[in-house]
């Protein structure tokens, strides 16, 4: 599975971006996904990650109420839209699948990983 993540950029404090995360091919139904943030000089960590049904979804504290996970199931397609960016979003930003359904902030539990996508928001 090679995962295809786009939709960074340069934006301002307040402002918002979509991530996008594209599967090379379908994911199956024992598959949660997540999106995890890499800042320099700093650890991977969890940022929201959506059930395989795209039902239940858990956020890291930091971004709830302004990040929301979707996917399209169908398009094997997640996506991160993000609000009322912060310069502390500031990071790489990639997403992964999970070995199982339920969604998970243990990277350990995602065995594929896209090549991230950079944020960047100015204060």
């Amino acid at each position: 599975v090679q995962l295809q993540a786009s939709g960074g950029g340069l934006v301002q404090a307040g402002g918002s971006l979509r991530l996008s995360c594209s599967s090379s091919k379908r994911t199956s139904s024992n598959n949660a996904m997540g999106w995890f943030r890499q800042a320099p000089g700093r650890e991977r960590e969890f940022v929201a990650a959506v059930a395989w049904s795209g039902g239940r979804a858990i956020y890291a504290d930091s971004v709830k109420g302004r990040f929301t996970i979707s996917r399209d199931y169908g398009a094997s397609v997640v996506y991160l839209q993000m609000n009322s960016l912060k310069p502390e979003d500031t990071a790489v930003y990639y997403c992964a699948v999970n070995r199982r359904p339920v969604p998970s902030l243990e990277p350990s539990q995602y065995n594929y990983w896209g090549q991230g996508t950079l944020v960047t928001v100015s204060s």
